[in-house]
């Protein structure tokens, strides 16, 4: 048996897959989280049987892998692979409902903090800091609450900052959710972001609308969103963070994709050669910084 389950584990390395430190040969499909994934999400699957000829098949719903394997090498018969995949649907099915319920729980809690908090305090070093006003945010002691709303206006997390600029979001849902600031009323123009000051900046710069992705790996769900909700009587501007310094550019190569999935127009920040920054904010505060010492 020992034998088998090691080919399988082989089997799922070759296949790209890092197996889980245990796998049971119980025919059950067995859910578990592999590196890299944040805490408490399972993506990854397998199931393995060991009855008559041995044979099972893993994946990962998050990457879209899905394979199968026999000990004998041969391909698996046709009502093996539709035994498999009804139970891995099911699987998959269950986990998206368990899933909508925890994120529908998690928002029970954020709406809950978000109305028991105050107006933002204009002076809040983090505010001053980045010389934006607060704008929508609000505050509990020393910490800013940044709302995360999905396209409909429903509020489903938050994300807390620190006066240090120390930023952390609540557990919950985050993919598609953004930080609205400005009018939304059938607005000509909306700037798509990153985190929330470069939004509140681009907002007091041009008056424009701003949406606020977080980060840039959710630049594309926001933009989709927006195009969604809006249409094609609103222009989408993406206006991405320039990471210089980052291999591969993250900011601008999520940007670039938002952009071309949505038909949204791209504009990078440029920065000097040699000076620091990334996004509009910072280039804000450079351009303010040189106006005082002209």
């Amino acid at each position: 048996m020992h034998d088998t389950i090691d080919q399988f584990r082989a089997a799922m390395r070759d296949a790209g897959q890092s197996p889980p430190d245990v796998i049971e040969a119980d025919g059950q499909l067995h859910r578990y989280r592999v590196e890299g994934d944040k805490a408490g999400s399972k993506n990854a699957y397998y199931v393995l049987h060991l009855d008559g000829r041995a044979a099972g098949m893993f994946g990962n719903w998050k990457t879209g892998l899905r394979s199968t394997w026999a000990a004998d090498g041969k391909r698996m018969s046709e009502a093996e692979r539709e035994a498999f995949a009804k139970l891995i649907e099911a699987a998959k099915l269950k986990a998206q409902a368990e899933r909508r319920a925890e994120h529908e729980a998690r928002a029970i809690e954020a709406r809950g903090e978000w109305a028991a908090a105050a107006p933002a305090d204009p002076a809040h070093p983090y505010l001053t800091r980045k010389d934006v006003k607060p704008h929508n945010l609000r505050q509990r002691g020393g910490l800013l609450i940044v709302p995360l709303f999905d396209a409909f206006g429903l509020l489903w997390n938050l994300q807390r900052i620190a006066a240090d600029g120390g930023k952390r979001f609540k557990p919950g849902r985050a993919g598609g959710l953004f930080s609205p600031i400005g009018d939304l009323t059938d607005p000509a123009t909306i700037l798509i972001c990153e985190g929330w000051a470069t939004g509140a900046t681009l907002h007091q710069e041009t008056g424009h609308p701003a949406l606020c992705a977080m980060n840039a790996g959710n630049l594309q769900a926001v933009a989709k969103a927006a195009r969604e909700s809006w249409r094609g009587w609103t222009d989408l501007v993406i206006c991405a963070d320039n990471d210089r310094q980052t291999e591969g550019n993250p900011g601008v190569t999520y940007a670039t994709a938002a952009a071309k999935a949505t038909g949204a127009k791209l504009i990078v920040p440029q920065f000097p050669e040699g000076v620091p920054g990334s996004d509009f904010n910072d280039l804000a505060a450079i351009r303010r910084k040189r106006a005082r010492h002209e």
